[in-house]
């Protein structure tokens, strides 16, 4: 389900991107950044459309973080933010919510945890309240703990029931030998049962910190309002020490194929390799060549050729997926058991293609028009441009992005996209993951 979506949302913003191509950039609003007191980075903008305002605190410590034996404590610890303060339990912050018409929401992904809240201005100060409440006040209650260990238990065992689901856990455990990617977000059924509150207030007092954290502000607020009525309590927040970094990512070295037999009508492939790390220099030309190879929908090569010439699959993508540290490069696709081997080998000769010989002037001008005209969608709701925000800053990537991006992908060349294929594919040093009827698939 994870990949299809991924696939679907791709064909959505080629849709809507082409019809932006020829138009200039949204303008993002002025964007202030500070430092607080604490070391908190806040970003604050302007957006007065809708009566509502955006607060998303990042703060940097996902799953990467997770000590040996306790995969999934800081995706639990970032949800037991919600299960209780000390001044109310979670049925009494959901109601504060319910009755403000606000959402309030944590989460947690491997690079990062976030806590967001989405609130009328007429009830800004309320919002703030509860916000900070639950980001500096945390109980985590056993009980309440207990239940969410049983539900994360749930969802990851429905997952195996999927056969996307089963393929990228398989393919996520055999890519990487050790490192801080290897193991789920949401932990292992290993794992879970040995997590605790004491557990979970651990992870807390070592990781929420302002020092560590990210706060994006978008929408009917001005800046004096902020430095008002935000500033002076989010300094309250004390900075705490500095962590250790992570141990890096190590990969597996390929080629490997991972069989995985089950009565299906169709195969589910995952081929793919180590990746890029997003401050990778070539991470433009990155995209560009990715965009040609299969990130770009119908107009890709993998989907020219294993779907609109052979008619073996009804979706197949590839997609780089960089985070602080490497993560994967992936072609996914499905197709019949009886056409598994023939697809896999199509989608092997596209890699080496596109490292043979440069890509046309016209692949290389649809990608940049398509990337570079769909870029204003990243930032055309409150929602979307606070996180926007907060990926500038994480990652360094300054202010001025949204001027530069259309430069940097235009300056990528034929020979640019030649180089990055040749450093970045390995078709011949891939781990290869097939979900299927093994009998009728007949990989090697």
């Amino acid at each position: 389900m994870i990949r299809f979506f991924r696939f679907s949302a791709a064909l959505v913003f080629l849709l809507l991107g082409l019809a932006l191509i020829e138009g200039s950039l949204l303008a993002m609003p002025p964007v202030q950044r500070m430092v607080l007191s604490n070391q908190m980075i806040l970003l604050a903008a302007e957006e007065r459309s809708l009566p509502f305002i955006t607060l998303q605190l990042l703060i940097d410590g996902g799953s990467r973080m997770d000590s040996a034996g306790e995969e999934g404590a800081s995706h639990l610890t970032a949800k037991g933010l919600m299960l209780g303060t000390v001044q109310r339990g979670e049925k009494a912050i959901n109601e504060e919510l319910d009755f403000m018409g606000a959402s309030l929401n944590s989460s947690s992904g491997r690079d990062y945890a976030t806590l967001t809240l989405r609130v009328l201005k007429k009830d800004l100060e309320k919002g703030i309240d509860l916000f900070l409440e639950v980001l500096t006040q945390p109980t985590f209650p056993q009980e309440e703990v207990k239940r969410e260990v049983q539900k994360t238990l749930a969802a990851i065992q429905a997952a195996e029931d999927q056969p996307d689901d089963v393929a990228e856990k398989a393919f996520q455990e055999n890519l990487f030998l050790s490192g801080p990617y290897r193991h789920p977000v949401e932990g292992t059924k290993k794992s879970l049962p040995l997590i605790t509150r004491e557990m979970l207030d651990r992870v807390y007092k070592k990781i929420y910190h302002p020092n560590r954290s990210i706060l994006a502000v978008v929408g009917d607020i001005s800046l004096e309002e902020v430095k008002a009525k935000l500033i002076p309590r989010l300094e309250k927040w004390p900075r705490g020490k500095a962590s250790d970094p992570p141990t890096p990512n190590v990969f597996v070295k390929g080629p490997k194929t991972v069989k995985i037999d089950r009565m299906l009508t169709q195969a589910n492939i995952i081929l793919g390799h180590a990746g890029v790390s997003r401050d990778n220099p070539d991470f433009y030309a990155i995209t560009v060549m990715n965009y040609i190879l299969g990130g770009g929908g119908f107009s890709s090569r993998l989907m020219k050729e294993i779907r609109n010439k052979k008619g073996l699959a009804y979706s197949v993508y590839s997609f780089f997926d960089p985070g602080k540290l490497p993560g994967s490069f992936q072609i996914g696709l499905q197709t019949k058991n009886v056409s598994a081997r023939e697809a896999i080998s199509i989608a092997r000769e596209e890699m080496r293609r596109i490292q043979k010989e440069p890509v046309s002037e016209e692949e290389i001008e649809g990608a940049r028009k398509y990337l570079i005209g769909s870029f204003p969608m990243r930032m055309d709701t409150q929602g979307k441009l606070v996180n926007f925000l907060l990926q500038m800053e994480y990652y360094g990537l300054g202010l001025d992005y949204p001027e530069k991006y259309s430069r940097l992908i235009q300056s990528v060349s034929r020979e640019d996209v030649l180089r990055v294929a040749r450093k970045y594919l390995h078709p011949e040093n891939s781990i290869l993951v097939v979900v299927a009827n093994q009998k009728m698939a007949d990989i090697e």
